[in-house]
């Protein structure tokens, strides 16, 4: 017996939303024509990236225009979609807008979806999607249309797998919607096609709530915008308990390993009392008491005027860009694989291994490991990924400022350097964002962005990601085309080996939008300056439903 599907009244409203769309795309796929630049190489490791691509490397820009490209009708072609990595808003729209160009161009084209992620596509596991299907989708959260997965395609076994899998499906074009990894799949899986004569086309997507899959190119990825607007709503809420109850500081994690481009627009939407921003701890080479010292800085200027409140932002890899942290988590990972068969004894105690291996550090690292709170310290030598590492993502930051923040108060009040009182509560707004239904700004970006993918396959490109620029202004004003996968690359040491990867965008500390930031940081930490977006609009007044980010208007001088 089938389940009947529930849905709120709100998603059935979204069912029926239209993406507005770039007015290039507005035309039917023959009426687009491909317009090739010049030709691109990546910023750095030019001769390196060169020979792991030499087949893809320094392929032109393109970009659509309006033109007769009457081939496309005459084609019937299929192509495959497979989502890969973390989910983001938006993920659906993009396969929407593959499909619509699919069957404008031609109502004989298949879109098949590949089940699971990657992987799929190893084990041939797919779905032929249908116009009542991707109805069911249309402007929803999640990735639950397909499912999405973490697997690589990167051995030779693997892709000598996905391309005869492909072949036997009689696939033309692979569409891999993801981050930087998953991009740089594409890129390696396109070479591959190439290097052997195929006639398919591998094209990426930019994906991740992160934010840091963009450059000059491209803007930003989606679901970014959805996501720190859910997270900026809730911290918005806590901003407003915390005026009306002025008892508390609140220390909210948010989601952002590798860069803190998510805590610093969701600082410029509710304006907190202190937003740390990882890459500029970096920077200044600050230690893990300096950190706790500049938070303790404000905690007492606000309590010398009565006020023992305050609201905290902390980025989910903070500690990974302070150096001395970076280096004890190094320094444990070599203990730890060293000494497995000591520190895994059922007989020795938490207390014990964690003298064992502070007995195994340099001095200065020893002291580090000491002087984090029992809880935090046991996370870093216990919780473990299946390489015997560190699990950094899962570390609790939030709690170890608090407990560390704590510590040194007491101190400063035995010294009668403060007075106040500090009472402190802990959030990790993470997995929340992630799936959320998308904002309109991302429900018309990544529709549009699918159906700039579609027309990159339809018209035979291969290594390219599809590009959506010009993104503050209306829609209809979007610029659209493609640019090789390989002039975003660089090269990475991974796993003792020369990797080329697609370079992670880190919060430029020269940008326009940490520099507006750095002006206003003072006025914020000493006030209640406090913004309350509320929950994302819909519908309604523009300069509400359609708002940009704030990171994207300072970029683009807006």
């Amino acid at each position: 017996m089938s389940v009947k599907t529930q849905v709120s009244k709100l998603q059935k409203a979204r069912y029926n939303f239209r993406p507005s769309m770039p007015d290039v795309l507005k035309n039917s796929p023959a009426s687009i024509k491909i317009q090739y630049g010049a030709k691109s190489y990546p910023e750095t490791h030019k001769e390196e990236i060169k020979g792991f691509f030499p087949n893809t490397y320094g392929a032109e820009t393109v970009k659509f225009q309006k033109g007769s490209n009457a081939e496309i009708k005459k084609k019937k072609i299929k192509i495959g979609v497979v989502l890969s990595g973390g989910q983001a808003p938006g993920g659906h729209n993009v396969i929407a807008g593959i499909f619509d160009c699919l069957k404008k161009a031609n109502p004989k084209n298949v879109l098949l979806g590949y089940l699971g992620g990657p992987s799929g596509i190893l084990k041939n596991e797919f779905k032929t999607l249908s116009a009542k299907e991707i109805d069911a989708y249309r402007n929803t959260g999640g990735f639950d249309l397909i499912k999405s997965g973490r697997t690589k395609i990167e051995t030779e076994e693997q892709l000598e797998k996905t391309k005869e899998n492909l072949k036997k499906s009689a696939v033309d074009g692979l569409i891999i919607i993801g981050g930087d990894d998953s991009n740089t799949n594409a890129a390696v899986l396109a070479e591959y096609f190439k290097k052997d004569g195929e006639m398919l086309s591998a094209i990426g997507v930019p994906k991740t709530i992160d934010g840091d899959l963009k450059n000059k190119n491209i803007e930003t990825s989606f679901g970014f915008d959805t996501a720190v607007k859910i997270y900026s709503e809730l911290i918005g809420n806590i901003c407003r308990d915390v005026n009306s109850s002025q008892k508390y500081w609140h220390f909210i994690r948010l989601m952002g390993r590798n860069a803190s481009h998510i805590t610093l627009e969701a600082a410029f939407q509710t304006q907190p009392n202190i937003a740390l921003i990882g890459e500029e701890i970096k920077e200044k080479q600050m230690t893990l008491s300096q950190v706790v010292d500049d938070i303790c800085k404000v905690i007492i200027s606000r309590s010398a005027k009565g006020k023992d409140f305050g609201i905290v932002l902390v980025p989910e890899g903070l500690i990974e860009f302070i150096p001395e942290f970076k280096e004890l988590i190094s320094s444990l990972n070599e203990v730890l694989s060293a000494n497995e068969s000591e520190i895994t004894a059922a007989s020795i105690s938490d207390k014990e291994k964690k003298e064992f291996i502070s007995s195994k550090l340099p001095p200065h690292l020893s002291e580090l490991l000491n002087a984090i709170p029992h809880n935090i310290a046991m996370q870093l030598l216990l919780d473990r990924d299946p390489h015997g590492n560190v699990v950094v993502s899962q570390i609790e930051t939030e709690k170890l400022l608090i407990e560390m923040v704590k510590k040194q108060l007491e101190i400063l009040k035995q010294s009668k350097k403060y007075g106040g009182k500090f009472a402190a509560i802990n959030h990790f707004f993470g997995y929340e964002g992630r799936c959320g239904m998308p904002s309109n700004f991302d429900a018309n970006y990544a529709y549009s962005l699918g159906y700039a993918a579609a027309i990159l396959v339809l018209n035979g490109l291969n290594g390219y990601m599809a590009c959506v620029s010009n993104l503050i202004k209306e829609p209809s004003k979007w610029l659209c085309g493609g640019i090789p996968i390989t002039m975003l690359m660089n090269i990475e040491r991974r796993a003792g080996k020369d990797k080329p990867v697609i370079k992670k965008a880190l919060v430029d500390l020269n940008g326009a939008p940490f520099k507006t930031f750095e002006k206003l940081r003072e006025t914020w930490a000493e006030n209640e300056n406090y913004i309350f977006p509320g929950p994302i609009q819909f519908f309604g007044a523009k300069e509400a439903a359609d708002a940009v980010t704030f990171t994207l208007r300072y970029e683009r001088k807006k």
